[in-house]
């Protein structure tokens, strides 16, 4: 875990990246911003992206993923300037992203960073 906090630390940018598991994001990243109780202040000043996929075709649903998230980056992290979302919705299947335009879309969000 502490490998990974020093990782955000120096880096300029983060991205947030998840499946959608029943209005929630994945329990791994949760995991990772509980237990980021202890050094969260150390990370300052960057600029984050959010990427979240979903089975599900209603954005409405993916948009409460992204609020949580929100309240971890912007309300906790000192400086924090989100830079982008990607909402990909209806991608349930192995290559169904492939399909869409949502690789290209956060092709395009990270060179306009």
């Amino acid at each position: 875990m502490e490998a990974i906090v020093d990782k955000m630390v120096a880096a300029d940018v983060i991205v947030f990246a998840t499946p959608t598991y029943f209005y929630s994001m994945a329990g791994q990243l949760k995991v990772l911003i509980d237990r980021m109780v202890m050094k969260y202040t150390t990370i300052t000043g960057k600029d984050v992206f959010y990427l979240v996929t979903s089975g599900d075709s209603e954005k409405a649903h993916v948009e409460k993923v992204v609020e949580a998230i929100r309240g971890f980056t912007l309300d906790c992290l000192d400086g924090t300037k989100e830079k982008g979302v990607l909402y990909g919705t209806g991608v349930n299947n192995k290559g169904d992203v492939e399909k869409t335009s949502y690789l290209d879309q956060a092709y395009q969000m990270g060179r306009n960073c």
